[in-house]
């Protein structure tokens, strides 16, 4: 296992203590949160936690299936508890970028009916303003190629349609995935978050505003969480 994959295991098995007995969790998507889910499950078998989860992708319903985790229908309960997932970056002000992994609308479905957001990621991810990470949109297939040119004019950067060799990146709701290249200078993201949304043909944007409670952060010196001193968790 590589430092780094060591570091987001490491933080991923820490957001664990986030969740107990009885709670209804929202499980994240990437390559940090599957060993929360991991870890989850393990922690059912053998410690005996009590949960049901709400899975944001595909990939994370079949791992927490396959590590025993008991799913319900966000629609079939009262919101959730808790929500943990991972982060393409985050700001002082904790506010992200997500959708790295084309899973942004379902993540933010999620995390809005939740009643806290804890996000596991390793300390690459901890920047002074958000942007150096392309910015994720998830747009409909219908005529997409003017909705990424309608993107860039607001933008006023390269926008282009993410792609997997030679075929578009294709999400688990059917859309198309849109990267902004903004560089590292996104210094109001509620009101581009709201821009965004106003163009016809964007489903949701991977700018997640005021939804971030805690960080539980891997480095060098080992894991560390960070409280949103404006969060829910405070």
């Amino acid at each position: 296992m590589s430092d780094v994959e060591a570091l987001k295991k490491e933080a991923g098995i820490a957001a664990c203590a986030f969740v107990k007995t009885g709670m209804k969790v929202g499980l994240g998507t990437g390559s940090t949160v599957k060993h929360t889910v991991v870890e989850l499950g393990r922690r059912m078998a053998e410690e005996g936690l009590e949960i049901v989860g709400v899975p944001t992708s595909l990939a994370t319903e079949k791992l927490a299936i396959q590590v025993g985790i008991p799913l319900v229908e966000l629609s079939s309960i009262d919101g959730l508890d808790i929500v943990i997932d991972g982060a393409d970056e985050y700001d002082p002000q904790f506010q992200l970028i997500k959708g790295g992994g084309a899973a942004l609308l379902r993540e933010k479905v999620v995390a809005q009916e939740s009643a806290a957001m804890v996000v596991v990621a390793d300390d690459r991810k901890r920047v002074a303003a958000l942007g150096a990470f392309p910015l994720p949109i998830e747009v409909t297939p219908f005529e997409y190629e003017a909705t990424i040119r309608a993107l860039g004019r607001l933008l006023d950067c390269r926008v282009n349609c993410r792609m997997a060799g030679d075929n578009a990146v294709v999400t688990d709701n059917g859309n198309m995935i849109a990267d902004a290249h903004m560089g590292p200078n996104i210094t109001d993201p509620v009101a581009m978050e709201a821009a965004i949304l106003n163009i016809a043909g964007v489903v949701q944007v991977g700018l997640f505003n005021g939804m971030c409670d805690a960080v539980v952060l891997a480095g060098s010196m080992g894991v560390e969480t960070i409280i949103n001193p404006r969060g829910r968790l405070n």
